[in-house]
């Protein structure tokens, strides 16, 4: 009893200190673990006393990590992650599957997310999914940081070194307009068409944008960019209130167009679209809840 105890109250510590260098501000990484400062200071202490070395450097406010501070993060979210994997393991045998499964998703890829966590929770009711829109980028480093359990993105993008991806769907555009306009009744556009257009985009910190502009570029044409948001729905609401266009992957057009006087016209680029997908950490065996979602992120995928 004295052993589980004195472990749980390293995991504890562990935690605490992940959220320490995950938030960089004492105040906020207690109040993101619903605890008092004064126990997450003294749970840091303690912590780097029975290591034996200093974790975090201190000042008026918090200094950063210190070098053994950085190594150790590193062995804390592993030790924490496997620690959760094991509990998951041992609950799943007994009880089916539970708790929340955090999934980070690129905003193109929100309908897909959408899917995959019905199909999940459908088939272990006593899951559930916390879907986070994050950039490709944002989605990588929470990955490497165990602060999401898998996410939705480009595949053939991004370094995906120790990731299992499972193939969702190739990501096409369509220009989206206000019926009424020019382009509106056009039934399929080349890119080259869309000099001078008014655009409303993604912003550039956004795997989308930067895939848009380099086929802008392919096809020689200086966009136009009159609106910029990394909301997709502010996209939509901007094409529906003003004068300009939005270029978007067909599923997010679709679904976001739905019942508004908009226009969606098919956007040929001649090219075979970038691949999206789930990316999870690569375990062996994978968890069971690793496990659910590939089951069904297999089911779901599209041919490409």
């Amino acid at each position: 009893m004295r052993r589980r105890a004195i472990l749980r109250g390293m995991i504890d510590k562990l935690d605490m200190f992940i959220a320490l260098a995950r938030e960089r501000h004492f105040g906020r990484a207690a109040e993101s673990l619903n605890i008092a400062q004064p126990t997450l200071s003294a749970g840091i202490k303690q912590l780097e006393d029975q290591l034996g070395v200093q974790l975090v450097f201190r000042g008026s406010r918090f200094g950063g990590l210190t070098p053994e501070g950085k190594a150790a993060l590193v062995w804390a979210r592993r030790i924490v992650a496997d620690t959760k994997q094991l509990r998951d393991e041992m609950r799943a045998t007994r009880h089916g599957l539970s708790g929340t499964v955090r999934l980070a998703v690129i905003p193109t890829a929100q309908t897909w997310a959408a899917r995959l966590a019905t199909a999940v929770t459908r088939q272990h009711p006593k899951l559930q999914l916390a879907i986070l829109s994050r950039t490709s980028r944002e989605i990588l480093q929470m990955l490497d940081a165990f602060e999401v359990e898998a996410g939705i993105s480009y595949l053939d993008n991004e370094p995906l070194g120790g990731l299992d991806t499972v193939p969702l769907y190739a990501e096409r555009y369509m220009l989206v307009c206000a019926r009424g306009t020019p382009l509106a009744g056009r039934d399929r556009l080349g890119w080259g068409e869309l000099e001078g257009a008014a655009l409303a985009l993604l912003t550039p910190d956004m795997q989308n944008r930067r895939i848009i502009d380099h086929i802008f570029a392919d096809h020689g044409v200086t966009p136009q960019i009159r609106i910029e948001s990394n909301s997709i729905i502010a996209l939509v609401a901007s094409v529906a209130a003003g004068r300009c266009v939005a270029i978007m992957p067909t599923d997010i057009a679709r679904f976001l167009s739905g019942g508004k006087d908009l226009a969606l016209v098919p956007l040929d680029d001649g090219a075979r679209g970038h691949t999206v997908g789930l990316v999870l950490p690569r375990r062996d065996p994978p968890s069971p809840v690793l496990s659910a979602l590939l089951a069904e992120a297999r089911k779901m995928s599209d041919p490409l």
